[in-house]
């Protein structure tokens, strides 16, 4: 079986649903996320410790959606972080991230006394690493998108409460050579953590040496391995089945313009013979153009 590939590998694949809640959403791990989000914000947060909680938000009436997230967790100023991995484009994928956020700030509304409250919200922060994909209309030489609320004609930020961070992993394209922050070697070790076969001495330091040891493969009791293989299995599955969707897509809008093409052929009086060659449509293709 393809899972069975894994065993050729040293360390997991930190973007399964089971890697990634081990490298991330662990006691074990908190020193890991705590030094990612650190190097994410530059100091314009300081993060001394984390607390996760639950992961699931039930919507408040049982035909409203809820929100099951990968990892979720609140600072010692009371932050909330939720931090997600996206494999593939969705469709309304930023409405989903909107959608997400909605729920970690509703779920701050006590259940009385909102008077007394006053809508005292904290800052809540979602940050989604993308596998396979980048948001549309994004520079191949960015590969953090930074977002919050502001406005429209001045740039001015309106509320920095609610923050958007998306890591676009594909527009990750550093060499080692090319690692100058902190932030750059974490996203270098999560792009290629699969392909090392020892932890390199440029990824060194107490945090990198706790995520190389979660990672490490042979780490693993035989129930994680399971658990990890069957995350590893329906990842590959599901891009299986993408990568089908896709390529029929492209079939479909090849086939497309050979039809347009040879539409026009017909009206300028073509042969069938000469069409054929020039759209590989077959001949009953054409005769019904020609109808």
């Amino acid at each position: 079986m393809q899972a069975d590939l894994n065993q050729t590998t040293t360390y997991i694949d930190p973007f399964v649903d089971f890697s990634f809640k081990r490298l991330l959403a662990t006691e074990e791990s908190k020193p890991i996320l705590i030094g990612l989000l650190n190097h994410l914000f530059k100091g314009r947060k300081y993060i001394i410790d984390i607390e996760y909680g639950k992961t699931d938000f039930p919507g408040e009436i049982s035909e409203e959606g809820g929100a099951v997230f990968d990892v979720f967790c609140t600072d010692a100023d009371g932050s909330k972080f939720i931090i997600e991995i996206q494999r593939g484009y969705q469709k309304h994928f930023k409405e989903r991230a909107l959608f997400y956020t909605s729920r970690a700030i509703s779920e701050q509304a006590p259940k009385g006394n909102r008077k007394e409250w006053a809508y005292n919200l904290t800052e809540v922060y979602l940050i989604a690493f993308l596998e396979d994909f980048c948001l549309p209309d994004s520079p191949r030489s960015e590969y953090i998108q930074d977002i919050c609320l502001a406005i429209r004609h001045t740039g001015k930020i309106f509320y920095d409460k609610l923050n958007l961070i998306f890591i676009e992993m594909l527009n990750f394209v550093k060499k080692p050579v090319e690692l100058y922050t902190d932030l750059e070697k974490w996203l270098y070790a999560f792009k290629h953590l699969t392909e090392f076969k020892k932890q390199p001495e440029y990824l060194n330091g107490p945090e990198f040496d706790r995520l190389f040891n979660l990672a490490k493969y042979a780490n693993l009791t035989a129930e994680e391995r399971a658990m990890y293989n069957r995350s590893l299995k329906q990842k590959w599955d599901n891009k299986n089945v993408m990568d089908y969707a896709v390529a029929q897509g492209e079939l479909k809008g090849k086939h497309e313009r050979s039809i347009e093409i040879a539409l026009k052929m017909v009206e300028q009086g073509f042969v069938i013979e000469d069409i054929i060659k020039l759209t590989d449509l077959t001949k009953e293709e054409i005769l019904v153009l020609k109808k």
